[in-house]
């Protein structure tokens, strides 16, 4: 299951990888209805398949155990032991994970990270959401958080974030950066000269990541130019993640990926000129994910299926 601030959305995965069934629902903004939803969920698909164990990818902080929820700033979970509680309910082995992990864990067994010794996935929607793979195995940190990429730094006293700090990656590389970087090239173009500003001028709500995206295939030239903004700051990004981890394989995915014939070829090469050691060092690979929306799920069922193994061999989840 994929539960995000939007949408709960579960499906049945096989051993290959591939989904068999699916349900979505909105998302409650009560814990206890949220509980709720899931277990319907479950047992909705449960009435059609054979259902072992239950992943959940979860849009927030998971405990290194993978047993609790600590915060989700877009759910209703403050230290809440989700994996426990709702495996009473069912009967079935649950385990937790970071949405991120997990998209990043379907990548590497069946798609775009497969086989690699040391992959990143960077996740593109409304922020940006990170995880760090080593031989396969997910690296959460000493507490369960790591790695919060969105979050690195990039420009002192830079665009506020959510998050307390200014200047965050998220707030020039995401869909919503898109957005605001969209906004503040407005005033560099007289309105009836772009159809963004058209647009904008009716309602400025109308500006965002994804009209910006389709805009810039249209070609429009604010909106290639907020493009051109976001592939920048997506090499700068990444230049920055190779000097810490020096990643084989670095996986673009998120909704602002499905763009990324827009932006991709300008990020590679901004971040090729700019990471440390330029023309001396192995480059990553940069490749958009294969998996698309399904890659939480998708992972997050592998993690299951690892567990209910765990359960048939020492009669207990690691």
């Amino acid at each position: 299951m994929d539960v995000g601030g939007t949408s709960v959305r579960a499906g049945v995965v096989d051993a290959r990888g591939a989904v068999l069934d699916t349900t979505r629902a909105p998302t409650p903004t009560g814990a206890q209805a949220l509980e709720d939803a899931i277990v319907h969920a479950v047992e909705e698909l449960a009435g059609r398949h054979d259902v072992a164990a239950v992943g959940l990818a979860v849009a927030g902080f998971v405990t290194a155990d993978r047993r609790s929820v600590r915060f989700a700033p877009h759910l209703a979970w403050r230290g809440v032991p989700v994996a426990d509680r709702v495996s009473a309910r069912l009967g079935l082995p649950v385990v937790l994970e970071h949405d991120a992990n997990a998209a990043a864990l379907a990548e590497y067994r069946f798609g775009a990270a497969r086989g690699a010794h040391v992959a990143v996935l960077v996740a593109l929607g409304t922020g940006i959401g990170g995880a760090l793979l080593v031989d396969g195995r997910v690296f959460r940190g000493a507490h369960g958080v790591a790695p919060e990429l969105g979050h690195l730094r990039l420009v002192p006293d830079g665009r506020p974030c959510p998050c307390g700090k200014r200047g965050c990656w998220e707030r020039y590389c995401s869909g919503t950066a898109l957005a605001a970087t969209a906004v503040e090239l407005l005033a560099e173009y007289p309105a009836a000269s772009t159809v963004l500003g058209r647009e904008a001028a009716g309602d400025p709500r109308a500006v965002t990541g994804r009209r910006v995206a389709g805009a810039a295939r249209d070609g429009d030239p604010l909106a290639q130019r907020a493009m051109t903004d976001l592939a920048r700051w997506l090499g700068e990004g990444l230049a920055l993640v190779a000097d810490v981890y020096d990643p084989e394989v670095v996986v673009i995915g998120g909704g602002v990926s499905e763009s990324a014939p827009l932006f991709l070829d300008d990020a590679r090469q901004h971040y090729a000129s700019v990471v440390t050691g330029a023309g001396h060092r192995p480059l990553a690979r940069i490749r958009t994910a294969q998996l698309g929306d399904d890659a939480g799920i998708v992972g997050a069922a592998a993690l299951a299926r690892d567990v209910a193994m765990d359960v048939v061999r020492n009669g207990r989840p690691r």
